[in-house]
């Protein structure tokens, strides 16, 4: 240790660098290198300060920001000790709104990669083509992107209808639409009480309210369902029943025909957002195939392609019901950009997309793997196929504190308090395992959240 304390007083010297903050740096090289290791105890704040040659309050200030940043433990009477790295910067190389989002492993064989670049090459060698893809175009998608959406509703719904199936920029866009035709401000329509955050927003902005409906390990409650329908006549149930964001809960069979039977007695209808419905390897059955006369069956690209290619596909009960879903939604965003959904069509035509789903579950459940490694001994839920977790706090841990805390070091964490519907959020967290990280990063990420759920005095440091 004296020799250690040697090379700090020359560092300190030789920087520009305020001393408090190079304090914190210098742990976090030794820990690196090996010189430093858990558990190892740090001198007693006076003798650190002599062996520095810098004020007691200086040095005071340097562990705390050390403590902040998650790297000691300062216990009362025993003085402080080293933990485990844990790094203060992210990890990932995306933006802060990516840190938030769920988004999917990002592929990274490099055949794959070829192959979708050679697809979007392909599309635009053309210059004609290209042109007409700058054009306007009727609401919905031309006979051939229609048929493709209807193919690709095979791998998520058993079959689509062309006649029926409308192209759209996304599937918070489509739900814009389907909430404002079905609801107008002041009416109620049922959600799961932890649902999609964007639905939340959505219903703010139009005025409608929201009614939750208790989850459990099989999804939405039917009694309260059947209540909300004998009591607040809602305008729609909107559910997300496959691999439910945030918990990863799929609706149990049983639990769709529930649903589905409540909704065709009160005439209900029912949006059905399968945004990750191409994920799983055995198909779920859906409120679409339960209830096809009531209910709006909406998927697209973001959860199992990449959130950037804004391309969704909504199949309404009827030819007449997908006119009028068509009217709301030119109304909302005019058309589906028509040079992404070419691309979505052509991957969908040359099975590029097919490829590129069959990769992010096989990653998604290597990473899967990694969690069950890392979070054993802890309250987590996840399911196979699926890129995001659901984790039980302990008491000691605020899930706002704990979410905040872990995205300042790379992990990808968001409070239940962004899903909740109603006014008791439990104490959980969702983690997402995908996004523009590699494998490694994501095992870093499950150390760490290991690492303060061991340890959670250090959260309560970092916000003092």
């Amino acid at each position: 240790m004296n020799t250690l304390m040697r090379h700090w007083a020359q560092r300190l010297q030789e920087s520009s660098k305020p001393a408090y903050l190079l304090i914190p740096d210098l742990l976090a090289e030794d820990l690196a290198s090996g010189r430093l290791s858990p558990g190892d105890r740090l001198p007693p704040l006076r003798d650190l300060a002599a062996a520095l040659a810098i004020n007691y309050t200086t040095v005071a200030r340097g562990l705390a920001e050390a403590q902040k940043r998650g790297q000691i433990d300062a216990r009362p009477g025993r003085g402080s000790f080293v933990r485990s790295a844990a790094p203060a910067m992210p990890l990932r190389g995306g933006t802060a709104t990516e840190m938030t989002m769920n988004l999917p492993p990002e592929p990274d064989d490099p055949a794959l990669l070829d192959r979708m670049a050679q697809g979007y090459r392909q599309l635009y060698e053309d210059p004609r083509r290209l042109m007409a893809s700058l054009r306007y175009q009727d609401f919905g998608g031309n006979p051939a992107d229609r048929d493709a959406g209807a193919r690709w509703l095979t791998a998520t719904m058993g079959g689509g209808a062309p006649d029926r199936v409308l192209v759209a920029p996304g599937i918070h866009g489509v739900l814009a639409g389907l909430l404002s035709l079905l609801a107008r401000p002041g009416d109620t329509v049922c959600v799961e009480s932890l649902s999609y955050p964007g639905i939340k927003a959505l219903a703010t902005q139009l005025g409608i309210k929201l009614h939750a409906l208790p989850v459990d390990d099989e999804g939405p409650c039917p009694q309260h369902f059947e209540e909300a329908c004998k009591h607040l006549a809602p305008k729609a149930l909107y559910c997300n029943p496959t691999m439910l964001n945030p918990t990863s809960i799929t609706v149990s069979l049983a639990r769709r025909e529930a649903l589905a039977d409540i909704a065709l007695r009160y005439s209900i209808p029912i949006i059905e957002d399968d945004a990750y419905g191409a994920l799983p390897q055995k198909r779920p059955t859906t409120l679409s195939e339960l209830a096809p006369e009531l209910t709006y069956y909406v998927t697209g690209f973001a959860k199992c392609l990449g959130a950037g290619l804004r391309v969704a596909y909504v199949q309404a009960p009827t030819v007449q019901a997908s006119q009028r879903v068509a009217g709301a939604m030119r109304a909302l965003t005019v058309m589906a950009a028509p040079p992404m959904v070419s691309l979505g069509t052509q991957w969908i035509n040359d099975g590029t997309a097919t490829a590129v789903v069959q990769a992010i579950r096989r990653e998604s459940n290597a990473r899967l793997a990694l969690l069950q490694r890392h979070l054993a001994n802890w309250h987590v839920w996840s399911q196979p196929d699926c890129f995001h977790a659901w984790l039980r706090l302990p008491d000691t841990l605020s899930p706002n504190e704990a979410a905040s805390f872990w995205r300042s070091r790379g992990v990808a964490a968001v409070a239940s308090t962004a899903f909740a519907t109603n006014t008791s959020p439990p104490r959980a967290v969702r983690l997402c395992l995908g996004g523009p990280v590699t494998s490694s990063q994501c095992e870093q990420s499950m150390r760490v959240v290991a690492d303060v759920l061991a340890h959670p005095e250090q959260v309560h440091a970092s916000v003092m």
